[in-house]
């Protein structure tokens, strides 16, 4: 069972489209395609349903997929366990980070993290946490660091890093500066600068103004943390 053809398939079935699986692999449409065709045919059977516009395992891709992705794990350990250097941690780590964590928190675990293991190269993306979420889904990365969604996906691990409070700021003139405690009902009608709607932090405020019976005025939604703080 050729390994490249494998690859394929779980790279088609974790992207849910073969023109995605295409890019990852640095392959043409009609190359990753001929790849699966390889690998139906030689089990002679088809792995996945052609006949929807999404990505839909037969009966016999989905019992193939769990022994798919043991026997690359296994490639892969058989290789590191050979090299020159196989006592040491070695190989790529693909790390998403949200902007406001990589800005904030992640240098100083980066530079920690190279002096332990300095034979591992890091691969860093930055973007908002919902895409993070998503790129983990779909297996393009191995760590990401960012703001803990109110719904998980039961198969991630999380790992709580750093605690950040979520806190009330105001310009000098602003009205609601003289207020040492403001309330929630202090904020009501005011206009506030969140990030965009569909990030964990505004969910988490809306959701506080929702609870409580109050009306939130959210403007110019930015999802860079820095330009709220400057405005």
């Amino acid at each position: 069972m050729d390994s490249n053809a494998l690859k394929a398939f779980l790279t088609i079935v974790d992207q849910g489209s073969f023109s995605e699986a295409a890019e990852i692999l640095h392959l043409t449409q009609p190359a990753i395609s001929k790849r699966l065709a390889a690998l139906e045919n030689q089990l002679g059977t088809s792995l996945i349903d052609r006949s929807h516009r999404q990505i839909r395992l037969t009966d016999a891709g989905s019992r193939l997929l769990p022994h798919a992705r043991r026997i690359l794990d296994e490639i892969h350990n058989a290789r590191v366990a050979l090299s020159p250097d196989s006592g040491q941690v070695q190989g790529e780590l693909q790390i998403i980070a949200s902007h406001h964590i990589g800005l904030h928190h992640l240098p100083n675990w980066l530079r920690r993290f190279k002096r332990e293991y300095p034979q591992v190269s890091i691969n860093l993306q930055f973007m908002e946490s919902d895409a993070a979420y998503e790129q983990m889904r779909k297996r393009n990365a191995e760590l990401a660091f960012v703001t803990l969604s109110d719904s998980m996906e039961p198969s991630f691990h999380v790992f709580a890093q750093w605690p950040d409070q979520m806190v009330f700021v105001v310009g000098a003139e602003h009205p609601l500066a003289s207020l040492e405690n403001p309330r929630l009902t202090d904020l009501a009608d005011h206009p506030a600068l969140l990030p965009d709607t569909s990030t964990a932090t505004y969910r988490v405020v809306s959701r506080l103004f929702l609870e409580a019976n109050l009306h939130l005025n959210p403007q110019m939604p930015t999802n860079y943390l820095e330009t709220i703080k400057m405005m």
